[in-house]
């Protein structure tokens, strides 16, 4: 790396190189902020591989407030009122300023655009480019306006080990390049590092998106929220292929239907039937599976013959798998495609450790609540990362003196903490197999190998869920089916976390913390 690392010192650092990166540090300009992408940009991000769309009230019967409705509805009493609708008023601009940023949304023949429809949305509210490929259309937009910048100081190939804090307040961030570690300092950090998909067996993230984010913010100090959501999508493509390939819910919104392997319409007296909430219906493939059967999604009379042109990406997958969607059913299941839980921030983005923000799916802003509604991430992402780079800018201090390169933590592997989540923290959970998870999790967490940071997360994780004696949107117990009638948030700290797992293990009991909703 040519770059001079000390002539960064006290520009904002944004960690990540995905959408909601790539956004706040163009929101940033004309000010200077360096961004951290630990793969060439945009190769790992979430954001890339985004099949649906974003969602935003674009239509002539549609408004934010029947948006905000049905973000709510799906959120099952978890989302914040307030922060969901700002959110939703503000898709409709960020849709017009990402087209002016150049990416080539879909338009219908008179130039209007064209509007998908996807679960739990009474309209037609998703907006998409090329197709199923609208993430990876956003994505060269904005590495393309990334590029141009000349206030963007992109360092790739640089991973985010640490974060310097003093005092609850950020002093730097530590970080490592083929050269070693090096340290940046700085009193202004934002992580977007997207989810925690990597965390588990099976999952539609990329491997490398596995909750680094939400280990350095816990490490620092910084309070995380409803850690315990995890969404899981119902049509993952059944194939070898890990991570796995999305049949985007948009074919849903078209007509497909989901049949067993007698042919059978399993959904079909369901409220809503295929375009139920994603938990419900990820359920509901995960108990037709658990009773021995195949689960398919068939496509074949809708959208039928016109598969191929209207979801390219999706058909050349199926077909490399020799399965004709025309023609065929295509294999599915559910997997992990979603975090509702993050760093808890504020609607400008920030944490509860000074001069941290966090922006898209490492944040927690309160939009998603206990049930991500469709197509609502990528939105808002876009959306939040303008309220961030403001927050940002007008949180400048006083300079920090240079310090020497503090010693970097070990690069994390996550592959011994993924059967332990996968098996205790799946779609269905049930305290003996949270437990399980826990035991498993709390000495890799407490030690100082590749697992330690993965292991920590997935502890708070499995925490969080251990003390929501309920379910609620994503998280479903079924020793504790029912939903209660009022809900708070989740709120835990790393300390939190190890105090509850320490007791588990050492007195057979967990101990009630912050982490109780």
């Amino acid at each position: 790396m040519s770059t001079d690392i000390s002539a960064l010192n006290n520009f904002p650092v944004i960690i990540g190189g995905g959408a909601a990166g790539l956004m706040t540090a163009l929101q940033m300009a004309p000010e200077p902020v360096v961004l951290l992408s630990k793969a060439p940009l945009g190769a790992e991000a979430s954001s890339l591989w985004a099949q649906g769309g974003l969602a935003a009230a674009m239509g002539e019967d549609d408004a934010p407030v029947l948006h905000l409705a049905d973000t709510l509805a799906a959120g099952a009493g978890l989302c914040d009122e307030a922060v969901a609708s700002r959110i939703v008023h503000a898709a409709p601009a960020a849709v017009e300023h990402l087209a002016k940023l150049g990416v080539a949304f879909d338009r219908r023949s008179d130039g209007g655009w064209r509007l998908g429809l996807e679960a739990a949305h009474s309209r037609n509210r998703i907006v998409h480019a090329t197709g199923d490929g609208t993430g990876r259309e956003i994505m060269r937009a904005l590495i393309a306006a990334v590029r141009r910048c000349p206030s963007i100081t992109l360092l790739d190939g640089v991973e985010a080990r640490s974060l310097i804090v003093e005092d609850n307040a950020i002093k730097g961030v530590v970080a490592v390049n083929a050269q070693g570690p090096l340290t940046i300092v700085t009193g202004r950090i934002v992580i977007a590092t997207g989810g925690v998909g990597g965390l588990f067996l099976e999952s539609t993230n990329p491997a490398g998106c596995f909750g680094q984010g939400l280990a350095l913010a816990a490490r620092a100090g910084a309070k995380l929220s409803d850690l315990e959501f995890v969404q899981f999508h119902p049509t993952a493509f059944d194939g070898p292929s890990r991570p796995m390939p999305l049949v985007t819910e948009a074919v849903r919104g078209d007509g497909a239907i989901l049949i067993d392997d007698t042919g059978q319409r399993f959904m079909a007296d369901q409220p809503g039937a295929e375009l139920a909430p994603r938990d419900i219906v990820a359920r509901a493939v995960w108990r037709r599976r658990a009773e021995g059967h195949r689960v398919f999604l068939d496509a074949r009379k809708h959208p039928g013959a016109e598969f191929a042109k209207r979801y390219p990406v999706i058909s050349a997958f199926c077909k490399m798998a020799g399965i004709d969607p025309a023609t065929d059913p295509i294999p599915v299941r559910p997997a992990v495609h979603y975090h509702m839980g993050g760093i808890a921030v504020d609607i400008e983005g920030r944490s509860t450790v000074n001069g941290l923000w966090a922006c898209g799916e490492a944040s927690r802003t309160g939009l998603h609540g206990a049930n991500r509604l469709a197509s609502n991430s990528l939105m808002e992402a876009i959306v939040c990362a303008q309220w961030v780079a403001e927050s940002v800018r007008t949180a400048s201090g006083d300079p920090l003196k240079a310090r020497a390169a503090d010693a970097s933590p070990p690069a994390s592997d996550p592959s011994a903490v993924r059967p332990i989540l996968s098996q205790g923290l799946g779609v269905l959970r049930e305290r003996h197999g949270i437990e399980r998870a826990i035991r498993g999790l709390y000495p890799l967490a407490n030690g100082r190998s590749a697992a330690s940071d993965p292991a920590l997360v997935g502890l708070m994780i499995a925490v969080a869920a251990l003390q929501r004696e309920e379910s609620r949107g994503g998280h479903f117990r079924s020793d504790f089916p029912d939903t209660l009638p009022s809900a708070a948030p989740s709120i835990i700290s790393l300390a939190d976390a190890f105090d509850a797992a320490r007791d588990l293990v050492e007195t057979g009991s967990l101990s009630v913390g912050s982490a109780k909703p």
